[in-house]
């Protein structure tokens, strides 16, 4: 971090004290009537899927009617879960379409494997349920164009997981920025970085016997199963995953673009490749440095390292925004805020940031997921406004996309910054869509 100085001015604001106005910027405006529950089934619970089921217990007009997942076991052990945090055993099921059937059901979220993402997000529309759907929304960039016009043709309310959008020291720093605390905002630089171990060659075995792997793979082209993919894996591996720049960089691409006021880039670079291991079956990068360039020269830049958890200012995760009259540092935890000369102005803490800060954490349960929930549920019961609207928290996971193609071409990306589609490369523009599995092709 800037080096601190004795005479520094420090100001620490307390949630009690920005509490009221800062919990209006997220659009959750409080309790909802008794009569307005909304019956939610949790679909995929291995992980995030608990953080999701937990944050219901915060909201009184939300309640776990199901949980849904195609690995019995992890399933089992979630209602044992649920049982425990909700006080109450919802309904289970291991195929979703099931509980997409169920008239009783008002709303699902989906925290399953990201090439499930947006097919079931827009079956679940298509269905007539409202969807919480985890980041990054899309496998590839043509689903982004399919999710938007399936939530305006259906109608139906739709999150995405960028939970931060609800934190309230966010909330504070993007209104300081907006009135100019540190002038001209032009860059804002985010990273990660965790220290993850080999994946190893995976062997071709028998599906376990509390696994649907058909299911599982759903939308995508069928593989034999490996002992190296399921239950987390599947991450690094393209057929299913996105790798750590949708993984875990969406997050805070998305808090500098909230920042900067920007959309989609006019130019995106990629540099990295798997680096810190050679000779396992990770198919996406362990070490990635993205950067965009957007109208009136303001750039983003993201740095990504999976296997060498060295920190930047002492945090694993985070991003800075820069300007003309100073820096602020953003976390899930904080809001900091420098001047020129690095000394601290302002600081601002999260009430209670939970563990979702951590890299080493897949569950990241936090205050933050609490108030996207009840903003989700106050946006089907009382239309309030959405946080991070698929409309535009999409854009956030296109820049992810753009930042993994042009690493798949090992080139500069010209971008239309009117819709994020690539200009003039016909095969940057390949990857757009991806195949599915015959019959799985999402259609609106």
């Amino acid at each position: 971090m800037f080096t601190m100085k004795r005479r520094n001015f420090i100001k620490i604001t307390s949630l009690g004290a920005a509490g009221a106005a800062a919990l209006s910027m997220t659009g959750f405006s409080g309790p909802l009537g008794a009569n307005d529950r909304v019956n939610l089934a949790v679909i995929g619970v291995r992980s995030r899927g608990k953080a999701h089921t937990k944050a219901t217990v915060y909201n009184e007009n939300l309640r776990v009617s199901h949980v849904c997942d195609v690995d019995s076991e992890i399933l089992r052990e979630h209602l044992d879960y649920s049982t425990e945090e909700l006080g109450y055993t919802p309904e289970s099921e291991t195929d979703f379409r099931k509980i997409l059937e169920n008239k009783d059901v008002d709303a699902i979220t989906i925290a399953t494997p990201e090439h499930w993402h947006a097919p079931m997000a827009i079956m679940g529309m298509q269905a007539g349920k409202h969807v919480y759907l985890e980041k990054p929304c899309s496998h590839n960039p043509r689903e982004n164009e399919l999710l938007i016009n399936a939530q305006k043709k259906y109608g139906k309310v739709c999150q995405m997981g960028n939970q931060q959008r609800s934190s309230v020291s966010s909330n504070i720093a993007i209104k300081d920025i907006r009135e100019g605390i540190i002038g001209n905002v032009y860059m804002g630089k985010a990273w990660y970085s965790n220290t993850r171990d080999t994946i190893g060659t995976g062997k071709v075995i028998p599906v376990p016997d509390h696994l649907d792997w058909d299911l599982w793979q759903g939308p995508a082209p069928r593989e034999d199963y490996r002992d190296n993919v399921h239950p987390y894996n599947w991450h690094w591996f393209r057929n299913w995953g996105t790798g750590e720049l949708h993984n875990n960089g969406t997050h805070e691409i998305d808090i500098c673009r909230w920042a900067l006021g920007v959309d989609y880039p006019n130019r995106a670079v990629s540099a990295g490749g798997r680096l810190h291991f050679t000779d396992d079956d990770w198919e996406f990068y362990d070490t990635q440095m993205v950067s965009f360039e957007f109208d009136q020269g303001k750039t983003i830049t993201w740095e990504g390292r999976s296997c060498n958890g060295f920190n930047h200012h002492e945090r694993s995760r985070g991003c800075t925004i820069h300007g003309t009259k100073g820096t602020i540092l953003l976390d899930r935890a904080s809001y900091i805020l420098y001047d020129m000369e690095g000394n601290v102005l302002k600081h601002v803490k999260e009430s209670d940031p939970g563990s979702s800060g951590s890299t080493s954490d897949t569950t990241g349960w936090d205050t933050l997921t609490v108030s996207h929930m009840k903003n989700f549920t106050g946006a089907i019961v009382n239309q309030e406004k959405l946080t991070a609207p698929i409309q535009d928290a999409s854009k956030s996971t296109m820049l992810c996309h753009h930042g993994n193609i042009a690493q798949y071409v090992k080139r500069s990306l010209d971008v239309d910054p009117e819709n994020g589609h690539i200009l003039n490369d016909k095969e940057a523009m390949s990857y757009w869509n991806r195949t599915y599995e015959q019959g799985w092709e999402p259609r609106l």
